[in-house]
């Protein structure tokens, strides 16, 4: 972005993932509240991207809303997928704007950790082509590990996104220590040439040292801001985040 005396200006883009909403209506196998409607309102907040996970148990996100949102989001989808042959065979057809490939486990509530790249490097590979074959970008959700950032780069992925997760839930003496962590991946993923984003468990308070960190450009906020949105609706709360970022 360029200001109006030719200066660039840093923006980071704001991914607003919407499995909280699917999950909610997913409880009674109803129709409500639909994802499909949340995304439409979270791009009128200011979204710069709709993230959804497809998940192989199809827990929240289903086929079905992939493909409605597909149709309908203005923006861009940053579909978190599994990298197995049945997410890239349905990421292929649908040709969402990215992929974020993440680890799954059928028991975890969320996402717990990052994707080991460094022990996948051959598979992450060819799963990478396929999807750029596809036309797709691809990201590589991973922990702040030196390892793991050069490991994302040797597949030939985009971009890496870096979790966030146990710097959100780090207490004391432990927040500076993790914070740094993602500071040095976020350095040596830009060294590399890779796109440098991040998320999970990142909400409107612990936000800021984030943003701080000059090579991150996008983050991908969902629990945070549908849980603020119970209080005053889905478009004020992504309008609140937003409002936060450079």
């Amino acid at each position: 972005m360029i200001d109006r005396n030719g200066i660039g200006v840093r923006r980071i883009r704001l991914g607003v993932n919407i499995d909280h909403v699917a999950t909610l209506r997913q409880a009674r196998r109803g129709r409500e509240p639909d994802p499909v409607r949340a995304a439409v309102l979270a791009e009128l907040g200011g979204a710069d991207q709709i993230t959804v996970h497809l998940r192989e148990d199809r827990r929240h996100i289903q086929d079905r809303d992939l493909e409605l949102l597909r149709r309908t989001v203005q923006t861009g989808i940053d579909m978190e997928m599994a990298a197995v042959a049945e997410m890239v065979r349905i990421a292929s057809r649908l040709g969402p704007d990215l992929v974020t490939l993440v680890p799954e486990k059928r028991e975890e509530i969320t996402t717990e950790g990052g994707l080991d790249a460094a022990g996948q490097v051959r598979s992450l590979t060819r799963v990478v082509r396929r999807l750029q074959k596809a036309g797709i970008r691809v990201a590589l959700f991973v922990d702040p590990v030196p390892r793991q950032v050069r490991a994302s780069r040797e597949t030939g992925a985009e971009a890496i996104e870096i979790n966030t997760g146990k710097y959100s839930e780090a207490a004391g003496d432990r927040v500076s220590g993790e914070l740094e962590k993602i500071r040095r991946a976020a350095a040596l993923g830009a060294e590399m040439g890779l796109r440098i984003h991040a998320g999970h468990g990142l909400n409107y308070r612990n936000v800021f040292p984030v943003i701080a960190i000059g090579e991150i450009e996008e983050l991908n906020i969902g629990h945070s801001i549908v849980s603020r949105a119970v209080f005053v609706g889905l478009e004020r709360a992504v309008r609140e985040m937003k409002e936060l970022l450079p």
